[in-house]
């Protein structure tokens, strides 16, 4: 296990080694997801968050169209109701 020390600084902001953002891909100014587990503080790239849900929901796309046009359809056959 690679165990690295961080800082907490003014503000409450969470200081990050170097080797630490490069190794999960974070610049200045990227967004993260931060979960607290049993005590511990898991931090991870949205984006890399944002892909895990795309993956859990893929099974449930359409797999002839898109989710995007099912629901205009859908909106459509609503106002020819109404």
């Amino acid at each position: 296990m690679n165990v690295q020390r961080g800082r907490l600084v003014s503000g409450g902001r969470l200081q990050l080694p170097s080797n630490i953002r490069r190794s999960l891909g974070l610049a200045d100014g990227d967004q993260v997801v931060m979960q607290v587990v049993d005590g511990e503080l898991h931090v991870r790239p949205a984006r890399d968050a944002l892909k895990r849900i795309q993956a859990m929901l893929r099974p449930y796309a359409p797999v002839d169209g898109s989710v995007v046009e099912e629901l205009i359809a859908d909106r459509r056959a609503e106002a020819a109701r109404d």
